[in-house]
């Protein structure tokens, strides 16, 4: 029993370098409603795929410049409403730091647009707004305690 207080912290610790690692990227649904009517809202992701936005090609007039964030933009052309989900570069996640909000932009000729940035875990471009618990949860106060117990025992 001894053993095992030592070996569920360095477990912990090595998930939790792995979670860390896998947090300097993003992973976003990638889909656009045109050539697939599940991506509009409500979203079903059935048909639709991740895309790991650190693999995203570098752009010319943003170079330097990676996909951080995810996006979901839905716009209003002629009457019909479409729906684009794919990695960003540029912009803030949502209205003044809060995801709830996105940004609502009106044209003339009846074009709407709405853009609706996050970066706050991976596939947050859907259309709701469920949150995961943070890997901290589960391995960050199970090691604490360990840890406490080791120390006192």
């Amino acid at each position: 029993m001894k053993n095992f207080v030592y070996i569920y912290p360095i477990v912990s610790v090595i998930v939790l370098v792995l979670c860390v690692q896998h947090s300097f990227s993003i992973i976003c649904w990638h889909c656009n409603s045109y050539n697939d009517p599940f991506c509009s809202d409500p979203f079903d992701n059935t048909t639709a795929n991740k895309k790991d936005c650190r693999y995203e090609p570098e752009l010319p007039h943003l170079r330097g410049v990676p996909a951080s964030m995810c996006r979901k933009i839905r716009q209003k052309v002629n009457g019909q409403w479409r729906f684009k989900r794919d990695c960003a570069r540029l912009g803030e996640p949502g209205v003044g730091g809060d995801e709830r909000y996105c940004i609502y932009r009106s044209g003339t000729y009846n074009i709407h647009m709405e853009y609706c940035t996050c970066d706050d875990k991976d596939g947050c471009n859907t259309a709701s707004s469920q949150y995961q618990v943070s890997y901290l949860l589960f391995f960050g106060f199970p090691l604490f305690f360990s840890v406490l117990y080791a120390t006192y025992h």
